[in-house]
């Protein structure tokens, strides 16, 4: 009977309130019946709660029965029975109350397993106590036939030698790993592990055994975690050290003087395989080796540690060389490789991601310091109408797709389906055929290797082949005219949104025979497509197709519940608020609808990413300004440098980026800064909180480019930006009103820091860079970090995470550390945390409080997060990454959502996510189906087929 994670405090039924719960199946007695009193063991008298029954009962079931999807089915429903049989013996007993020994409750639970036919169950409810004592007592020593087991091992090491088990290095591994971590034991890990082990066992196997041991215990308590990553340390060490030549086995505590050795031989042996950039080799590797904080090995959890080794470090045949602190060390140095005074710069740079308070986008992580450095995130396009032009963009798509770029690609101008071709004499097929091509193009050039390659493409809603565009997505018709393996977006005037609220026409029209449309927006757009509104109503230009603006509108939104695309961006927003509209127009988004740059034929948009850590600038007293404003400066200047140091495989992009440097600071964590807080995200003081952090974040942003414009000079193209003009982004919502109309628009103005000062000192300072602020998705630098991703609501409190390294556990740690200050962390909370897919809602023995806090994201109304996201968007150059989640998604949903994301002023959207077919894994360690993803439990809607909560996809922004 696996027990040892309940109290003896529990089982016996001692007291508490008297609101009670079961929370096998919701709640059975509000009240004990009458005023029944409990004598405890010590002779202390108590109040008599029923919870403590069922939650004795289902201890009992779990033990045996472990907590499989059809076994928490039953053992809800036989607790919920068993339970109110025990309360009702008291009350015919002692219909007026009295008391009763906690031996008389025990023998009556007993009697009633017996009754019910529950005989195993009763028999280990009766033995729980004895076994507790036993497994307390294996909690502080290894019992002695597991050290006489150990004994008779002999451990295989990769070079053949085979030796007795070295149980005082696994003592030290283990206890290394505990360390500084509540709740969890040594003791439990190494006696598990160690049952498992075998004469001959492997180096590797014993390793392993070790995190698979921890791993399986996460679900309990999110420290596991913790102590798996650092398990699996010892691992990586072994690896890396050994290949080095610096070691070949050390511990944790070794570190501190095997680091510094490490660096100097790891830059040595990177520049010989030509792995890394010779000009590492020029540091001070001495003064930086000393820098390195090996302690900071231990802020890793399982799923963070184990996402850098299998896809971050930098390997030779498959042996894995690069060491944590290593790596950021050489995302350092890579980065401050231009920097007059690099050393500095370095450690600099590698203090504040090795704290995990920012951390660059995966690109420079990936790149930094190697032979082609491509540390940019995103790459815009605008595919031009011919032939020769089309398949250049689509070779630009993979070369930049190579190197690990995510991409945007603007095909509005191409000309539709039936339009004339005169070099021919024919009739154009269209876009469609061509961007099959690109899909195909996406899939074949899978980014090194290291992930898929990744493609959105956007077109304007009034193109004639949107109708076809909308159908790209979809598993039904012709697989010719189908696109399964890119993302499709809708770049919306606000003109078709207009015509949507008020009921009209929409036409729809060849850009070959409209062109100027395409670079125009605002009024201007408005008056010309009414022109040519006109031309087609008089017959004067034939190749159109009027229909009602709200048939399509409601066909997009169908595509989106059904394939999860075409996403919805506003072309409006987007360039009348853009500081760049002086020298060019904004013709789509990128991959994850955050950058919002200008395109031409000549000018490929390249944007820089990386991401401030939220919650950890939080403390007793909120956000803390002072730590957050020096960790902005330092990373704009990180970001800043990307710019000049990164690889260009195209010309176009190397030209725009230096002319326009812009880069796209954002935020992660939030909602885990909403848990330090205890901020409800359903709450104003969340949207507040919203408006607060990311007006904090702009203007230190603001500021630290102007610095580095007196520093090194504005951009080239600053002269007549917005910038310039003193016009912030919180000024430009005046544009946005004064084109759109204010009846169609609603947005907060406030703010509270001193705006006018900024707006002086860009004035005389200039701006390093064009654009400053993005929020991208963070999908895999928020999993390195341990936090939620980027502006996210948390998806569940307990969940196995599937992404490319494999399938994680996912623990709420905040909701489990507030449950156990409150007495409420045990396994039946685990088990019902499985039952629930992860929601505290139908958990009645949670207090209110702790369910409005701990709401997960299918549970937080649309709206909360669009309020959320307009607050933010007021104070960002460019916008932001806004997944939207609908539980229960119907049209009406999805009309009055997206309505409301425009009128809002949002810039995009993203995802649109629904709950997903697959749920928790309904089981216990005790099933031997480890982090299995149960597909029995129940979705209330259908899902759109492309909204993987980890889509690889998501991941090529950050």
């Amino acid at each position: 009977m696996q027990t040892d994670t309940f109290s003896t405090q529990s089982t016996t039924g001692v007291a508490g309130t008297h609101r009670e719960t079961t929370p096998a199946s919701g709640s059975i007695a509000a009240t004990a019946p009458g005023q029944l009193r409990v004598i405890k063991r010590n002779g202390t008298v108590v109040s008599f709660e029923a919870s403590k029954i069922s939650v004795a009962i289902t201890k009992a079931f779990l033990a045996v029965e472990g907590g499989t999807a059809a076994a928490s089915s039953r053992i809800h429903e036989t607790v919920a029975k068993l339970t109110e049989q025990v309360i009702a013996t008291f009350e015919r007993r002692m219909p007026s109350g009295g008391t009763v020994h906690i031996e008389d409750i025990q023998d009556q639970v007993e009697l009633s397993l017996m009754r019910a036919g529950e005989h195993k169950i009763a028999r280990e409810y009766v033995i729980y106590r004895e076994e507790q004592a036993r497994k307390r007592a294996a909690r502080a020593a290894l019992s002695d036939e597991t050290q006489a087991a150990a004994n008779n091992i002999n451990v295989v090491h990769p070079d053949g030698s085979r030796l007795p088990l070295d149980l005082a290095r696994l003592h030290t591994i283990v206890s290394e790993a505990c360390t500084g971590l509540a709740d969890v034991s040594e003791a439990r890990i190494l006696d598990a592990a160690l049952k498992n082990l075998y004469d001959g066992v492997s180096a590797a196997e014993l390793s392993t055994s070790l995190v698979i041991t921890a791993r399986t215990l996460i679900e309990q308590e999110p420290n596991y975690s913790y102590v798996a990553a650092r398990l699996l340390a010892d691992t990586l060490r072994a690896e890396a050290l050994d290949f080095l030549g610096v070691a070949s086995t050390a511990t944790q505590g070794d570190m501190s003087a095997l680091y510094p050795r490490a660096l100097t031989a790891y830059i040595a042996r990177g520049v010989e395989l030509e792995l890394l950039d010779p000009q590492l080799a020029d540091y001070d590797l001495d003064l930086l080796g000393r820098a390195l904080l090996p302690e900071r090995d231990l802020q890793f959890t399982y799923l963070g540690l184990q996402t850098l080794y299998d896809r971050y470090f930098i390997h030779s045949d498959g042996v894995r060389f690069e060491l944590p602190q290593i790596f950021f060390m050489r995302v350092a140095m890579g980065l401050a490789i231009g920097e007059t005074a690099k050393n500095t710069r370095a450690i600099e740079f590698y203090q504040l991601l090795s704290s995990f308070d920012y951390m660059c986008s995966t690109p420079t992580l990936f790149n930094a310091g190697t032979l082609r450095p491509q540390l940019s995130s995103c790459y815009l396009t605008t595919v031009p109408d011919d032939l020769r032009g089309i398949f250049g963009a689509i070779q630009d798509n993979a070369m930049l797709s190579k190197f690990a770029g995510g991409l945007g690609n603007d095909w509005t101008p191409v000309r539709a389906l039936g339009s004339y071709i005169k070099g021919t004499n024919g009739k154009s097929q269209g876009i469609v055929p061509f961007l099959k091509v690109v899909n195909d193009t996406a899939v074949a050039v899978n980014q090194g290797g290291k992930r898929k390659g990744a493609v959105c493409a956007y077109l304007e809603t009034w193109h004639l082949d949107i109708e076809e565009f909308l159908d790209l997505r979809k598993n039904t018709g012709d697989d010719r005219r189908r696109t399964h393996d890119m993302n499709t977006a809708n770049w919306i005037p606000d003109l078709f949104m207009k015509r949507v609220f008020e009921g009209g026409d929409w036409t729809l029209f060849s850009p070959s025979d409209v062109p100027d449309l395409h670079d125009l927006y605002g009024r201007a757009f408005e008056e010309r497509y009414t022109h040519y509104e006109a031309l087609a109503a008089s017959g004067e230009l034939k190749l159109h197709k009027t229909l009602k603006a709200e048939n399509l509108w409601r066909k997009m939104l169908g595509m989106l519940f059904e394939t999860g695309h075409p996403w919805m961006a506003f072309k409006d927003p987007c360039n009348l608020r853009s500081p760049q509209q002086h020298v060019g127009v904004v013709h789509s988004s990128n991959l994850c609808t955050e950058i919002t740059l200008n395109t031409s034929a000549d000018e490929i948009a390249v944007c820089n990413l990386g991401s401030v850590n939220l919650p950890q600038h939080i403390d007793e007293g909120g956000l803390d300004l002072d730590k957050l404003r020096r960790t902005v400066r330092t990373a704009v200047r990180m970001l800043d440098n990307v710019i000049d140091i990164n690889y260009y495989s195209v010309e176009s992009a190397r030209n725009s980026n230096l002319r326009h440097r812009p880069v796209g600071l954002g935020v992660m964590g939030f909602q885990d800064a909403l848990y330090k807080q205890h901020i409800a995200y359903a709450s104003e003081p969340a949207v507040e909180f919203a408006d607060r952090s990311m007006e904090a974040i702009s203007y230190f942003a603001i500021e630290a480019s102007s610095d580095l414009a007196a520093e090194r000079g504005s951009y080239s193209s600053y002269p007549g930006s917005l910038w310039s003009q003193g016009v912030f982004p919180i000024d430009s919502l005046e544009l946005l009103a004064a084109e759109r109309g204010t009846q169609y628009l609603q947005v907060d103005t406030s703010q509270t820091l001193d705006w006018s000062a900024l707006r002086a000192k860009v004035q005389h300072d200039g701006m390093r860079n064009s654009n400053v602020m993005a929020i991208a998705p963070t999908a895999t630098i928020a999993n390195i970090t341990g936090v939620s991703q980027s502006i996210e609501p948390t998806y569940q409190n307990l969940y196995v995470k599937s992404n490319l390294s494999g399938e994680f556990t996912v623990v709420n740690p905040y909701l489990v550390n507030d449950l156990k200050a409150r007495d409420l962390w045990d396994g039946v909370m685990v088990n019902d945390l499985k039952y629930y897919d992860g929601s505290v809602q139908a958990v009645d023995r949670v207090p209110a409080d702790l369910k409005a806090i701990y709401a997960t994201a299918f549970e937080v109304e649309p709206r909360w997060l669009v309020d959320a996201a307009s607050r933010r968007q007021k104070w960002i150059d460019q916008a932001q990454s806004l997944n939207l989640y609908i539980n229960n998604a119907s049209g009406k949903k999805l009309d009055i959502t997206y309505r409301m994301a425009w009128y809002c002023g949002l810039k995009t959207t993203y995802y649109l996510r629904s709950l997903a077919a697959t749920g928790t894994e309904k089981s216990t360690i005790d099933t031997g189906a480890l982090n299995a993803v149960s597909r029995e439990a129940p979705a209330p809607a259908p899902v759109p087929a492309a909204c993987s909560l980890d889509d690889p996809d998501c991941e090529a922004c950050q």
